[in-house]
């Protein structure tokens, strides 16, 4: 079992790692050929890239618990599920696509842009979402071929995307000159190359997940986000906190704040991607053994996982320790001595709140996988709304900008007792 969760959490990690990546590469790419005022655009739309990959998250790995539980219990009906979860994704993208072609200013100008950052950020936004629909199909596809046995793909998928985006990230900004519409361009054709690469395992004759055309149901998507609804939060917490650190780093520090909280929030995406990888990896072997009422090997995977996510958050917070003003210089071409101050202090304070992040985001996919929805859920909200809101402006109020940075570690710090206690009941009942 051991070399089983090996397998799929380490290829998982691989995976959510590279796709994290397309958002690191735009920060560094941007911050050579645009400067600070093009990380502080990029920082204030990053909240709509949440939105898109929490909705594409929510719908493709709900639909995939719910479609290995059900196939593994010999339920015709699962057969929909793919079909199904493509056809929300594509109706709820026309949304972001009008809002991409009408009004990208207004978008950019609501998130806190003043007019330098509306003509910085407006044209990046209006190309990334116009392939609305391909990023939140990638995440269905991905979902549905990593629980249908074929992880390798899945992650092959994630890594092949991020590094067309990284490679075409310079090509369309430097040598073409195109700047931030270049690095829209590059990071929005990327889901399709992930799309192509899982449709290898789609037409191979160990894909077992069909095209099944079915009517759309409410009630269905419902009953799929449902167990999908703590990856829509845990993906979406990210894009409200930005948009609550945002406003009233605003206040506190101005654009170069929000330069150096850009810093901070773009490296700990690779971080979180570390355990979503543990996540999503542990996730389609808990639910195939909770599906074939296997209890004890889901209390194994369990402990496997929770242990994984203890030891990785201990070694990010000594390299960033040790490391924050080489990871802040990467970002800042221009040298600027508060850009630094602030980053240098802000990823110290923030990365020790991983070391409950880490718990939190794996706790949650393993109560969703088990469906254990109510813990689930309440943590989620916890976590991505609650706690993290009302911790920033407490403390912010209290101790300035490091009372910003130590919002994130507290908030993640009262959530972990809820994802302990579910996690201890259902631990308790996976061992009867």
């Amino acid at each position: 079992m051991k070399k089983i969760f090996i397998k799929y959490v380490s290829q998982n990690i691989l995976g959510m790692v590279g796709m994290s990546l397309y958002i690191l590469a735009d920060t560094f790419f941007i911050s050579k050929a645009v400067g600070s005022n093009g990380i502080t655009a990029l920082n204030l739309v990053l909240p709509v890239y949440n939105l898109i990959f929490a909705i594409g998250a929510m719908i493709g790995v709900g639909s995939a618990i719910r479609y290995v539980v059900e196939k593994n219990k010999g339920d015709t009906s699962s057969e929909s599920y793919f079909f199904h979860a493509l056809l929300w994704c594509i109706m709820i993208s026309v949304i972001f696509i009008l809002i991409g072609i009408f009004i990208p200013d207004r978008l950019v100008g609501l998130l806190g842009g003043d007019s330098a950052i509306i003509n910085t950020g407006k044209n990046y936004t209006r190309i990334f979402m116009l392939f609305t629909p391909f990023f939140m199909c990638n995440y269905v596809c991905n979902a549905f071929v990593r629980n249908d046995g074929a992880p390798s793909i899945a992650m092959c998928a994630t890594l092949f995307s991020s590094l067309f985006n990284i490679v075409f990230d310079y090509i369309l900004m430097f040598p073409l000159g195109l700047g931030m519409e270049g690095a829209a361009l590059a990071t929005a054709i990327s889901p399709i190359i992930g799309i192509l690469i899982c449709c290898i395992h789609f037409f191979s004759d160990k894909c077992s997940v069909k095209l099944k055309p079915a009517v759309p149901s409410v009630k269905r998507l419902i009953y799929s986000c449902q167990v999908g609804v703590s990856s829509f939060v845990a993906e979406i917490s990210s894009g409200v906190i930005t948009i609550v650190f945002n406003m009233i780093i605003l206040r506190l520090a101005g654009n170069i704040g929000v330069a150096a909280y850009g810093v901070v929030a773009n490296t700990s995406l690779v971080a979180v991607a570390l355990f979503n990888g543990i996540a999503q990896g542990s996730q389609p072997l808990i639910s195939d053994y909770y599906g074939r009422g296997l209890r004890k090997n889901v209390g194994s995977i369990l402990r496997m996982a929770v242990v994984s996510s203890l030891l990785i958050a201990a070694l990010l917070i000594l390299f960033i320790y040790t490391f924050a003003p080489f990871v802040t210089s990467v970002f800042n071409s221009e040298h600027d001595a508060r850009l630094a101050s602030y980053a240098e202090s802000g990823l110290r304070l923030y990365f020790t709140g991983f070391i409950f992040a880490g718990i939190n985001i794996v706790g949650s996919a393993i109560l969703s996988a088990v469906e254990s929805v109510k813990y689930a859920f309440a943590a989620s909200i916890m976590r991505g709304f609650i706690a993290i809101s009302i911790f920033a402006f407490t403390l912010s109020a209290a101790f300035g900008m490091t009372g910003v940075w130590l919002a994130f570690p507290a908030a993640e710090f009262v959530t972990m007792f809820i994802i302990v206690k579910g996690l201890r009941k259902n631990y308790s009942n996976c061992n009867r």
